[in-house]
């Protein structure tokens, strides 16, 4: 799994150069417009470092909120997969809640704290949230029939039994829509840092984008591919492992 999303981010990303070399060549641009494999070269070795700290940087961020959106949503879904009325009620308030876009929201956070950790935390977390609260409450919202029923007419099953087998029995569900929400907090965490920030690789590419650096730009989407590439092919892993280490239980 992990070698497979590593060599996929390595064919997307070389291809999306391969154009943008290909443009250049068929209209004749500068290396101001469209840098060339050397000035590409060049940055990618002077600048790597530094972007690798700012991509860490960035990356701990989005992971965090990422976690944190997990925890919400997994707790909305527990909360309100009984069709009761407090249950309705979490769960109207949670899509209300995303109801409002974040870039109406995002001004104001940045007003209340500042540009510093938790704006881009909050920021990340947010963005990631609702496509996981969808997948939750659909998976605990949906009963296993056959298992559930065993337990219930034997008197065993509790609630915490009940979320174990909805969450066992949809765990690729749950480990697609976690693998696939890291990009989204990934994503939101340099949109944050993009809007205003002073760490992160958002920052580093906005600075780029004033100097008019596509070669750095270039070289920090390589950065930010790769580090994604590699933590959702970890998170993958981790799905996989669970299900079996469940399954001998």
């Amino acid at each position: 799994m992990l070698h497979r999303r590593i060599y996929q981010f390595f064919i997307v990303y070389f291809l999306g150069i391969g154009l943008l070399f290909g443009i250049k060549l068929v209209l004749g641009l500068s290396d101001y417009v469209i840098p060339g494999p050397s000035n590409l070269w060049n940055t990618a070795t002077a600048e790597w470092y530094r972007y690798l700290g700012d991509v860490l940087n960035t990356f701990t961020v989005a992971v965090v909120g990422q976690v944190l959106s997990i925890i919400i949503a997994l707790t909305v879904g527990v909360v309100g997969r009984k069709a009761t009325w407090f249950g309705s009620f979490i769960k109207v308030a949670a899509y209300n809640v995303q109801a409002y876009p974040i870039v109406a929201i995002a001004p104001i956070l940045f007003i209340l704290l500042g540009d510093g950790y938790l704006t881009r935390l909050f920021i990340a977390a947010m963005i990631c949230y609702f496509p996981l609260l969808l997948s939750v409450i659909g998976i605990m919202g949906e009963p296993v029939a056959d298992i559930e029923h065993f337990y219930r007419i034997t008197g065993r099953l509790r609630w915490q039994l009940e979320v174990k087998i909805r969450a066992f029995e949809n765990l690729y569900k749950l480990t697609t829509v976690i693998s696939g929400s890291a990009t989204l907090a990934m994503a939101g965490t340099i949109v944050a840092e993009f809007i205003a920030a002073n760490a992160g690789i958002g920052y580093s590419i906005r600075i780029a984008l004033y100097q008019s650096d596509l070669s750095k730009i270039l070289v920090a989407l390589f950065m930010i591919g790769i580090t994604l590439s590699f933590y959702q092919g970890v998170l993958e892993m981790l799905g996989t492992s669970l299900k079996k280490s469940w399954a001998g239980k």
